[in-house]
């Protein structure tokens, strides 16, 4: 005889579902941009514990999360040293990127790199808080790298990770709702107990969000370029901050050939645009290849990725679309999804190395409501 649960228990039973706690270890947490996909997505995801070796990102997640998941939440050290230290909780899911550095795209990619191998400490991570669910997030270039075939082999019979299994694919931050083009590596992985869930499905496609729409109500005048002189106490160490978001529409003291440069180049337009006469030697024997150096953004596109120097020009297309300067660190943090309530902690150079490695909010928000409905 089957049992039947009056209606009134039904309810009951979605609404702990509802409220019941997700249970999340982040690791190479950065400034917290999966995090505050998660919590955005819902209140249920609680980080029991952030692993962050960065002193100043460290700081911008306690300084951001503290009230909602114990100030305390964050270890600031490697992940190799809190392996060591700390007992690792039973979670339901861990995230985290794992420093991508090494193999890049960008500058030399050495494969000795010792930050290509930190995937293994994620997997040490995986068999001692035995999780229902994990996901990494990287550059795309991992897919193609030793250490993804790597971290492929160990989900293998006869792996490490044998117990798990994970799919994979490369998303574009735009598809989801970001003000940004920016293309990830994105492993979901599962218990093998557990049904497969596949990638989330793009929310925006065919309509990306622009610059224009991110830009709406940030005023384009920008006439500081230094931060207040305030600090605060973070692990023993007396750091910038804290910043609201807005308080960092600061820009920067610029070259007398930049300020000569930016009114030269018009709206959607770059280096090729300025007359020989400003143009750096490099580039007068070179009229082809990046059109994204000393570029301005498009107005009515997605952002280029943004990246740790965004406040240089010269390293892409990093200038205000109408403005004579480069974007600044609020617009660069509205870009990457960043919301109002987020706070950062560090030099100008510290939050813009948060800024530019953190996985776009949106991005992160789109995994979390894809998960939510596996987790009950």
């Amino acid at each position: 005889m089957t049992l039947q649960l009056p209606a009134e228990a039904d309810a009951t039973l979605d609404s702990d579902r509802a409220t019941q706690t997700i249970t999340v270890l982040d690791l190479f947490a950065g400034a917290g941009g999966l995090t505050a996909g998660f919590h955005e997505a819902s209140s249920r995801f609680h980080v029991e514990r952030a692993v962050e070796l960065d002193l100043a990102a460290a700081a911008t997640f306690t300084a951001t999360f503290g009230s909602a998941f114990g100030q305390d939440v964050v270890y600031q050290g490697g992940i190799e040293d809190w392996l060591r230290d700390e007992d690792v909780p039973n979670v339901d899911l861990i995230v985290g990127g794992p420093p991508c550095q090494g193999f890049s795209m960008l500058g030399k990619r050495n494969a000795l790199d010792e930050r290509n191998y930190l995937w293994q400490e994620y997997a040490a991570t995986i068999l001692r808080a035995q999780p229902k669910y994990f996901v990494v997030e990287n550059v795309a270039a991992f897919a193609k790298s030793q250490q993804f075939r790597d971290f492929t082999e160990s989900t293998q019979s006869d792996g490490i990770l044998r117990d798990y299994t994970f799919e994979w694919d490369i998303l574009n931050a735009a598809d989801y709702g970001a003000f940004q083009a920016r293309k990830r590596a994105i492993l979901i992985g599962r218990h093998r107990d557990l049904p497969a869930i596949g990638l989330p499905a793009p929310t925006h496609a065919g309509r990306h969000r622009t610059v224009r729409q991110a830009f709406l109500n940030i005023v384009p005048t920008v006439t500081e370029t230094k931060l207040d002189d305030r600090t605060k106490t973070f692990f023993g160490v007396d750091l910038p901050g804290v910043f609201r978001p807005f308080e960092l529409h600061v820009g920067r003291e610029y070259a007398e050939i930049s300020r000569l440069r930016f009114p030269e180049i018009p709206e959607g337009g770059n280096r090729f645009d300025l007359p020989d006469r400003l143009k750096a030697p490099c580039w007068l024997g070179h009229t082809s290849g990046s059109g994204d150096v000393m570029g301005r953004l498009h107005w009515d596109k997605p952002s280029v990725t943004i990246r740790t120097e965004f406040f240089k020009p010269e390293k892409g297309r990093y200038l205000h679309p109408t403005e004579h300067r480069a974007i600044t660190h609020y617009e660069a943090a509205v870009l990457q999804g960043f919301p109002d309530t987020h706070r950062f902690v560090g030099s100008k150079t510290a939050i813009a190395r948060q800024i530019g490695n953190a996985v776009p909010v949106p991005l992160g928000r789109a995994i979390a409501d894809h998960l939510l409905a596996s987790l009950g």
